[in-house]
């Protein structure tokens, strides 16, 4: 299928009136400004016309594998620099919806990296073994890069249990440019539920428009100044549709512009990459 820069359901007009309200860009991480581990060629000039358009950014990822402090010095070996409020990931949201929803929970039994490990631990929370006689106020399970065959397990056990459950992000699949499939939390969620008939209580990250409200409370704008922009249908544009924020998809990761023009609704704009996008913005300033 023939793509010619962006496609989207609604008029041209309508299209630069929501652009030329954008005062805040929220952009995913892996598929948008990078893929696996390497940064796209026009991701730095993407930032840089933002700056100049006068439009601030902030990194939101549902890969909770690393620790805010990791990924900032991911992306500033990119020449990207961030401060810890631009960044926001899903197990850090999953911790603020511990503290509202768990107030009293001090130990957790999680399925992360030991990176992410460390994020909870910074959080104050005690995190258990694999141990059957040891029993956590709250299950987290997340994409964990480091997942044995008896931490499974154990989760499962915990699960059938009826401890409370959470799920920091829904993805199926983390986008790579390996060949290789990275399993990610949405399906061990339902290898867990296959074993157990147990789906978490509770799945952080995007689609959750949280993820964006954050935002707008800290930067004083309304929904529809912020654009969330990634490469996934079901967790970046529909975080967007949900928050009432303009919804980007890029087509730099994980979907294809065939699954794009098939998705209802469909995306408000589908543009090839980010450096597309920046394109109608300008676009919309002129």
């Amino acid at each position: 299928m023939k793509f010619n820069k962006y496609h989207s359901p609604l008029s041209h007009e309508e299209l630069m009136e929501k652009c030329r309200k954008i005062k805040h860009v929220a952009l995913d991480m892996d598929g948008t400004i990078y893929l696996g581990s390497q940064l796209f060629p026009f991701t730095l000039g993407f930032l840089k016309d933002l700056e100049e358009m006068g439009i601030k950014y902030s990194f939101l990822t549902n890969n909770p594998t690393k620790s805010v402090d990791d990924y900032l010095a991911k992306i500033e070996k990119y020449g990207i620099h961030a401060e810890r409020d631009e960044m926001y990931t899903s197990s850090v949201a999953t911790i603020d919806y511990l503290h509202e929803k768990f107030p009293n929970a001090k130990k957790l039994f999680v399925v992360g990296t030991p990176s992410m490990e460390q994020e909870f631990r910074n959080a104050g929370y005690e995190l258990l073994p694999d141990d059957p006689e040891q029993v956590p106020d709250v299950l987290i399970v997340a994409f964990d890069t480091t997942l044995t065959y008896p931490k499974l397990c154990h989760a499962s056990w915990l699960a059938s249990q009826g401890i409370p459950y959470i799920a920091t992000n829904p993805d199926r699949v983390c986008p790579t440019d390996q060949k290789t499939i990275l399993v990610d939390c949405g399906s061990l969620c339902k290898c867990i539920e296959h074993a157990t008939g147990r789906e978490p209580d509770a799945v952080i990250g995007k689609p959750n428009p949280d993820m964006l409200s954050g935002i707008c409370f800290r930067e004083g704008l309304k929904p529809e100044e912020v654009a969330m922009c990634g490469d996934r249908i079901y967790t970046d544009v529909a975080t967007a549709r949900n928050a009432g924020s303009l919804g980007v998809l890029v087509l730099s990761g994980e979907t294809t512009l065939e699954t794009a023009m098939n998705s209802d609704p469909q995306p408000e704009i589908t543009a090839e990459n980010i450096a597309e996008f920046c394109e109608l913005l300008k676009e919309a300033r002129k």
